[in-house]
């Protein structure tokens, strides 16, 4: 693990016990503030006064990544995106290769690696320095890491900084994208991870099992034929869901283990994240180059120990 403990860098943490001092000693939403459109708000929307720090790697970055698109914000809200391998000494870093022209220098702050950032907004911070990073420039600090809020700014922070009336969020159905949101978040964005991370073997099971009955159970809800999951329209809990589905075979099945099924397994989740991706804007937010350099880097992402459940085999189902 890589982290800061009292503004100071570790690449890896060596004692554990004096990162958890550290962090449980830290008050809680840091970054975890709102950028707002009433223009009294602390944090008022405003074109070019925020910037986004991104990973095409990352899945929780890509949402930030895809609304920014979706929503038109490009010419509002500047993006620098991050190295996609992270196993190096800096973690996160602002390094030109050729192999990803898609990576930028740092054009807010003129930093070389993402962690930086966070001491230039909190000296004395302690955690994991991860993407996405909604930075605010005239505060010089971190609005947000966490990226379902990001999202939700975006759609509503940002709504009079972009010519549409578009929303992912529409007042009629935000109950039920928060419900079906909550489970999507729980279930499928966290447990890949929770199958991928996990420490022995009885986990991993429970885990993947977990994971792929979330899978099912979507997979039920475009029984129907709804084009999307709430019905005709692509509503937040789409773009929740996209980022995982476009990573389970490319890296999750391979990296993480996590391959008991593939997303052609799941004819209404294949068809639906087809029809995300064939929208405008969304293909450029997958970099699957990234993805790969970043989950087959040297991270140890996955305990080597673990057998993999699958991919169950054509002679296996005859069978």
């Amino acid at each position: 693990m890589k982290a800061l403990i009292n503004g100071v860098w570790h690449s890896p943490v060596e004692d554990r016990a004096a990162y958890d001092a550290a962090r449980a000693a830290q008050p809680e939403g840091l970054f975890l503030r709102w950028v707002n459109a009433d223009p009294a708000a602390a944090f008022p929307a405003r074109a070019g006064r925020y910037h986004l720090y991104v990973s095409y790697a990352c899945p929780f970055a890509h949402r930030a990544i895809l609304y920014r698109a979706l929503l038109g914000l490009e010419e509002v809200l500047p993006m620098w995106v991050a190295h996609p391998r992270w196993s190096g000494p800096g973690g996160w870093t602002f390094t030109p290769d050729p192999c990803f022209p898609e990576v930028t220098e740092d054009g807010a702050n003129g930093l070389d690696a993402l962690w930086q950032l966070y001491v230039k907004a909190a000296p004395d911070f302690t955690g994991k320095v991860t993407v996405p990073v909604l930075w605010d420039s005239e505060t010089k600090t971190i609005v947000s890491t966490e990226s379902a809020d990001i999202m939700r700014m975006l759609d509503l922070g940002f709504a009079g900084l972009r010519d549409s009336d578009l929303t992912f969020y529409p007042a009629r159905l935000r109950d039920d994208i928060d419900a079906l949101g909550g489970f999507i978040r729980r279930k499928v964005n966290g447990g890949v991870y929770k199958a991928g991370f996990a420490a022995d073997q009885e986990s991993f099971d429970a885990a993947v099992a977990e994971f792929f009955a979330a899978l099912d159970h979507l997979e039920g809800l475009l029984g129907d034929d709804r084009p999307y999951l709430l019905g005709n329209w692509a509503t937040e809990a789409d773009w929740l869901l996209f980022p995982t589905l476009v990573r389970l075979d490319a890296v999750y099945a391979g990296a993480l283990k996590v391959n008991l099924k593939r997303l052609s397994d799941y004819p209404k989740l294949a068809a639906h994240t087809q029809r995300l991706y064939a929208g405008p804007g969304v293909a450029a937010t997958v970099k699957l180059n990234h993805v790969k350099r970043h989950y087959y880097d040297d991270l140890g992402v996955t305990n080597p120990a673990l057998i993999p459940p699958g991919p169950r085999t054509p002679f296996e189902a005859a069978a």
